[in-house]
């Protein structure tokens, strides 16, 4: 566990919660080589304006907005993390629906 010096209190419970990613679902990603660029453009178009001014300084989408689609996707108050072969399935979704549009 890291701590601060100064402060003696755990570094990582400070993090926000959009920054929390489960490592399943990254490592779902990571496999995947055909969707490494779908998942940073959908990280970067996700990300707020301005994301570069404020930390963690990473283009990662808005906690609310993240907060929003868990409610939407498994419902209760939203902390339930994301499921990575849901995020799969969405990653997939965004890279084929520009072919889809077009039809």
């Amino acid at each position: 566990m890291s701590t601060h010096p100064d402060r003696g209190a755990d570094v990582r419970s400070r993090a926000p919660q959009s920054v929390r990613l489960p490592l399943r679902a990254v490592l779902a990603v990571v496999v995947r080589p055909q969707l490494w660029v779908t998942a940073i453009r959908v990280m970067f178009h996700l990300a707020p304006s301005g994301w570069w001014r404020r930390a963690p300084f990473l283009p990662l989408p808005d906690a609310d907005y993240l907060r929003f689609r868990m409610v939407t996707a498994y419902g209760g108050d939203g902390s339930t993390p994301a499921d990575e072969h849901d995020l799969v399935t969405y990653l997939r979704w965004c890279r084929n629906w520009p072919a889809l549009v077009r039809r």
